[in-house]
């Protein structure tokens, strides 16, 4: 039994019954109505506890939570640049290894939290959480991920899917929109040999806390990619952003899943998925998309999760899927 699996063997999970009273990011923020980014962050560091440490990367949270001469944060709460968040908690979680241990300080189960959203982490971010994950420091590192860079003028960022509108990524009779295709920083933090990662999504709350949770439980590093719903960005009605991350789920472009001691386990399985146009549909940011250009979507997002079925070792579920992958 590996480190990770060590730690949560006793775990018992949260239920509609036992949710956590705590609040550790208070009411009254200025988010946008329907933001899913913010409840995401509520939601995880509801589950984690008010015994944190939080350092925040430049961004929609760190805006709308810290007004001054206002604070939304009941917590200890640090904001730093951008680009280094993950390097700012790794100080962080080393000065109080090193104060404790030289009884300046009192030893307590302090979890470690850096929090930045898809522009801080998987572009100019990238670096400094490489380097905090593979030097094995024990922090929680949440990506708020909302797929562009929201707070300054939605940019495109790395993160932002293939044919997204931005401002920077705009459609025309030579663009098709954003020209790259989503990075995928799941895999990549998981391909540092850290103890736990997961994805995560405020449309299922319930697994959204509970990975926040086994992450802040586990030595070491962990890394949890939420998916954030931006009503702002993505075009779409304030009162969808949830129905929008269901049907992210649901047509499998962005599956829910577990690396646990480097065992990749499937969250939430899906025999009959929805096509990837129902998604797209939602969002304005996807209107000029053409039919060709769908397909094309929908080829990339059936080899994705065909890759991720054969990684979590889902061979039934990866049989079925190809009876019914042609009629997506």
């Amino acid at each position: 039994m590996g480190a990770a699996a060590e730690a949560l063997k006793d775990f018992k999970g949260f239920s509609m019954k036992n949710l956590p009273r705590e609040e550790p990011l208070s009411p009254g923020h200025r988010a946008c109505q329907g933001c899913a980014e913010i409840l995401s962050l509520r939601l995880a560091l509801k589950a984690i506890g008010k015994n944190v440490i939080v350092a925040s990367a430049t961004g929609c949270m760190e805006i709308v939570t810290t007004p001054y001469p206002q604070t939304a944060w009941r917590v200890p709460w640090i904001h730093v640049a951008f680009e280094n968040a993950a390097a700012v908690i790794s100080g962080v979680e080393a000065a109080y290894k090193a104060m404790t241990r030289k009884g300046k300080m009192e030893k307590k189960d302090v979890v470690f939290v850096a929090y930045g959203g898809d522009g801080g982490t998987a572009d100019i971010g990238l670096q400094a959480l490489s380097g905090a994950l593979e030097r094995g420091h024990n922090f929680v590192y949440l990506c708020l991920d909302n797929e562009a860079y929201m707070n300054t003028g939605i940019q495109r960022s790395s993160a932002t899917p293939y044919g997204a509108m931005t401002t920077t990524s705009p459609p025309g009779k030579k663009s098709i929109g954003q020209a790259t295709w989503k990075k995928n920083v799941p895999a990549i933090a998981a391909a540092h040999d850290i103890p736990y990662v997961a994805t995560a999504s405020p449309a299922y709350p319930i697994d959204l806390m509970n990975k926040a949770k086994k992450a802040s439980l586990v030595p070491g590093p962990a890394y949890v990619h939420i998916f954030c719903a931006c009503p702002t960005g993505w075009r779409h009605d304030s009162s969808i952003a949830i129905e929008v991350a269901r049907m992210a789920v649901a047509t499998n472009v962005f599956p829910l899943y577990e690396v646990i001691d480097g065992q990749w386990k499937l969250s939430r399985k899906n025999p009959k998925p929805k096509p990837v146009k129902e998604y797209l549909k939602l969002q304005r940011r996807f209107r000029h998309l053409t039919d060709a250009e769908i397909a094309k979507i929908q080829q990339r997002v059936n080899k994705e999760w065909k890759t991720l079925l054969a990684r979590c070792g889902e061979l039934e579920e990866l049989e079925k899927f190809g009876e019914i992958e042609q009629n997506l």
